[in-house]
């Protein structure tokens, strides 16, 4: 994971303090913290893809490889949506997503990281193996 987000990354801080203060994370927050969320839905996102959860056909594109990342940042989102005891401003969910979205396409821009993350769940196929025909199969007689 740190090869794609960095512990002092946003998104790997985001993810500690809700990690760690899961509980009471929006107490002490006048509204919900649309960035923290954000943050963690996509740390959450690239994490949840590592461990093959839930993914029944690897992607096989960039694109699709970022619909997968975006569904799962969603379904954090979610899940924080649902625990928070601050309700979301007017918008706060599009931002929220769209902050999401956009970390997510930074990760996959960087560098070679979109064609090693599709690398990830690819079937090893193996090599093809080279037959002898020069030889002649000798009949067994019983």
């Amino acid at each position: 994971m740190d090869n794609f987000l960095a512990p002092h990354s946003t998104e790997a801080m985001a993810h500690f303090r809700l990690s760690e203060d899961w509980l009471d994370w929006d107490i002490n927050r006048p509204s919900f913290d649309e960035s923290l969320v954000a943050h963690c839905a996509s740390y959450h996102a690239f994490d949840r893809y590592l461990s093959g959860e839930d993914l029944f056909i690897p992607p096989r594109f960039v694109s699709e490889l970022e619909r997968v990342l975006r569904r799962h940042a969603y379904d954090s989102i979610h899940n924080a949506i649902s625990r928070s005891r601050q309700t979301l401003k007017t918008g706060g969910y599009s931002r929220t997503c769209h902050l999401a979205e956009q970390s997510i396409r930074s990760v996959l821009n960087t560098e070679d990281n979109a064609r090693r993350l599709l690398a990830w769940h690819r079937p090893n196929v193996p090599s093809p193996v080279t037959v002898d025909m020069t030889r002649t199969a000798s009949v067994i007689t019983v």
